[in-house]
């Protein structure tokens, strides 16, 4: 199969789709792959470094996108629709449930789209999770700095001193996400509490972190509490293909402290805080209510050498069963072969994924 990785467009996204050690894997089995100058610098990795993996260098976006399969990081933006092509098979992450704009261009354009988020395994998200543990962990890493007092936070150090109470952390969702950021602000010293709806994932945090988090049962009451006496608040809730729920409201956000600091790793699901707005690399923070908002939504790309690698190492395997059956790989029995079925959003001008359908009822044929 020919397959085109093209050089990722969303701001300062220095992840690229195939590194060179995929590349030479799927070179070595006959694949041609056609990548477009400079994508992989960003993740660290030269033109040179791909042309001895086998690959092929092209001048601009052009050559990748014309290739039956394209591999790519982040969903198509604006710029790339008219490069899209009637036929071909794009995997990537979409969240489509997040984006109708996109979603009627896939339909329109015919092509086959397989979402990386939407693959399945033994009931979990293979694809979606290391990039989860990036954001997860990074979430933290990013509210402790927009707290110093120089970013427009509120002064606090997260892990406090002897003698002056430590910061106070909020985690709304214990899935990947929050179990990466509980971990971070624990292993600061923070005081963290962490809140979700399964009494049984509470259940297994409790095992993890014993008595150094404070683990609670998502309700409102317990919300708005913890959300107004946090410094740093940290949405990590996850609806499988679906917008995720809005938690925490205008008011809460209006009873914070000032300088307070709001990350939500939800963004590019929607996200759950009601005053949230996607924000960039490039400009990641605004201040509404007095608090620091932080809505970047492709988080992992500020960190792009080990994002990259980490995701190749999650999706070669699918990437290798596509480039070598095409959308033939969806009907094979296997694990990879199942999963990439559950993941199928749009397929011949038709949106198919069940849950991205009932959030647009509208574009289902």
């Amino acid at each position: 199969m020919d397959i085109g990785v093209p050089k990722e467009v969303k701001d300062r996204e220095f992840r690229v789709g195939l590194s060179p050690a995929s590349v030479k894997e799927l070179c070595d089995r006959g694949h041609s792959v056609v990548v477009e100058t400079q994508a992989g610098v960003g993740a660290g990795f030269s033109d040179e470094d791909y042309v001895e993996a086998g690959g092929a260098i092209a001048p601009d976006a052009t050559g990748p996108w014309q290739q039956e399969m394209v591999v790519k990081v982040k969903e198509p933006l604006p710029v790339e629709y008219e490069l899209i092509q009637n036929g071909q098979l794009l995997f990537t992450y979409l969240h489509l449930a997040a984006g109708r704009q996109l979603t009627e261009r896939l339909v329109e354009s015919g092509v086959s789209a397989i979402a990386y988020e939407s693959v399945e395994k033994d009931g979990t998200l293979p694809l979606l999770m290391p990039m989860s543990v990036i954001a997860g962990r990074l979430s933290v890493q990013f509210g402790a700095r927009f707290l110093e007092k120089q970013q427009g936070g509120r002064g606090v150090l997260l892990g406090g001193i002897p003698g002056v109470s430590a910061g106070k952390v909020a985690i709304l969702g214990g899935g990947v996400v929050g179990t990466e950021a509980a971990k971070m602000a624990v292993g600061l010293g923070a005081q963290v509490t962490v809140i979700d709806i399964s009494v049984e994932r509470l259940s297994y945090l409790e095992t993890l972190f014993g008595s150094r988090v404070n683990l609670l049962y998502s309700n409102a009451p317990n919300i708005a509490a913890a959300v107004t006496d946090a410094d740093l608040v940290v949405g990590s809730v996850l609806v499988p293909n679906r917008k995720a729920p809005t938690l925490v409201t205008k008011e809460m956000v209006s009873d914070m402290r000032t300088g307070s600091v709001i990350v939500d790793v939800a963004v590019d699901q929607g996200g759950c805080i009601e005053t949230l707005r996607v924000t960039s690399h490039s400009e990641p923070v605004y201040t509404e209510c007095g608090v620091v908002h932080y809505g970047v939504p492709n988080m992992p790309g500020a960190v792009p050498w080990t994002a990259t690698q980490a995701l190749n190492n999650s999706t070669l395997p699918y990437v290798l069963q596509l480039a070598a059956s095409g959308m033939k790989a969806l009907d094979q029995p296997s694990i990879v072969g199942k999963g990439l079925k559950t993941a199928l959003n749009v397929q011949s001008h038709r949106l198919v994924h069940p849950a991205v359908q009932k959030v647009f009822p509208d574009l289902v044929a």
